[in-house]
């Protein structure tokens, strides 16, 4: 372990309370480490923002390697990264087709369903909260996930040489599953929702000496989010587009990437183009989306029930922060049924050919509702944030897609077939 003289300040993100720690090194004695000691508040870390501005270029950027760590001044660390070192910089796709029919002028996916190596957007924030871990001397690391993160902190332990505990759903999709497993890490399945599996991660590690990705190592973890806005500023040619909108499990996804414009505007790499970002949910587990259109300051908590099971989280920790943020930016956010789920994926992949799992689904879905209910302005730049793979979660479609026509191979019984 580093000595606390070493690490860098955090700061309380509510009442701005300094805290001299590794939230990590301070947990094994005291559960609330990672959060104010003063308020409870959730843990920023503290950027030294004028010396980054003097620094950081946007031709130092240009000729570093394409990835997420192209931006680690941005990033938490006090060493350079030893995780994900080929992860991000995941394509930007002018979404042409799928634009004619939305009558967007200008619409964009970040597609992170083709991130390294788990095919999600989860490579980035574990890659960050992995690289803090081996700086700060952990062994064994471990996560409460639905599904994503399990794959990827399954797969970047695994090449980080790291131990790892990964606490799912056990009724979580088979491909996640078997997605996590084939690393071979220590996977366990606990009867209940994502909130049940929390509840038990942080219990684990007030016993033991573990960093838990998304729980002890959050402060670190979270901030890894924020590539995904420094890579769409950078392939849009340094320019913050109109409207971005994002799928929201525990909401901090939304507020990260939020985070990340006002960074590059803070610091002159791009204008102020008053960027509004807006959040996606499935109705069958809304907490946020249900707050904000209601008109609510805080949300209720839920019990899950959709198919998009890797946003199924009833109590999101960030859920405060989000509802804030929306409020704050006036701008919205929306909720999908598992239909509609469905028929967006079915409609990314036949306009765009981009299979995304139930999550982009909701992206997408949330999207045309908002546009048709003028939400987001058609004649604005927009940019949908795709954040994983459909590869993972193939049973939603089941019986929802047509089969193939089945002949014999004769000429004459494919002429009988109408297409």
């Amino acid at each position: 372990m580093k000595n606390e003289d070493d690490i860098k300040l955090k700061v309380c993100k509510e009442c701005d309370a300094p805290l001299p720690c590794d939230a990590l090194k301070l947990s094994y004695f005291n559960l609330n480490s990672y959060v104010c000691d003063d308020c409870f508040g959730p843990l920023e870390p503290s950027y030294d923002y004028d010396k980054i501005k003097k620094e950081l270029t946007i031709d130092k950027i240009s000729k570093r390697p394409k990835n997420m760590w192209r931006y680690k001044e941005l990033l938490p660390l006090d060493n350079e990264p030893t995780v994900g070192l080929n992860t991000g910089f995941t394509p930007l796709i002018k979404a042409n087709n799928l634009a004619k029919i939305l009558g967007v002028k200008n619409l964009y996916i970040k597609n992170d369903g083709v991130n390294y190596p788990s095919l999600s957007f989860k490579d980035r924030v574990v890659a960050v909260a992995l690289s803090k871990a081996v700086e700060l001397g952990y062994d064994t690391v471990g996560c409460a996930s639905t599904g994503n993160l399990a794959n990827s902190v399954a797969a970047q332990s695994a090449s980080a040489n790291l131990n790892s505990f990964i606490f799912i759903p056990s009724n979580l999709e088979e491909a996640k599953i078997l997605g996590t497993s084939i690393y071979g890490k220590n996977v366990v399945g606990v009867k209940g929702n994502y909130d049940d599996v929390n509840r038990l991660c942080t219990e684990v590690i007030g016993s033991n000496k573990w960093g838990f990705v998304n729980i002890n190592l959050r402060t670190y973890y979270a901030e890894g989010s924020k590539t995904v806005g420094y890579e769409i500023m950078e392939q849009l040619g340094w320019r913050a587009p109109k409207n971005i909108v994002v799928c929201m499990a525990s909401g901090s996804l939304l507020t990260k990437i939020y985070k990340s414009v006002k960074e590059m505007v803070d610091l002159g790499l791009v204008d102020d183009n008053n960027t509004k970002i807006y959040g996606a949910q499935a109705s069958g587990c809304s907490p946020i989306s249900t707050a904000v259109k209601n008109g609510w300051e805080a949300f209720k908590p839920v019990k899950p029930d959709t198919i998009a099971k890797s946003l199924a989280i009833g109590n999101p920790a960030d859920g405060i922060n989000a509802i804030n943020l929306i409020n704050d930016i006036n701008s919205y956010s929306e909720d999908v049924s598992d239909e509609e789920i469905v028929n967006a994926m079915k409609l990314l992949a036949e306009t765009e050919g981009i299979f995304t799992e139930t999550a982009g689904g909701v992206t997408l879905g949330c999207t045309i509702k908002m546009l048709e209910n003028g939400k987001i302005n058609k004649d604005e730049d927009l940019v949908l944030v795709i954040t994983g793979n459909g590869l993972k979660t193939q049973d939603p479609l089941i019986n929802k897609i047509k089969k193939p026509d089945i002949i014999n191979a004769k000429l004459e019984e494919f002429n009988e077939i109408k297409y």
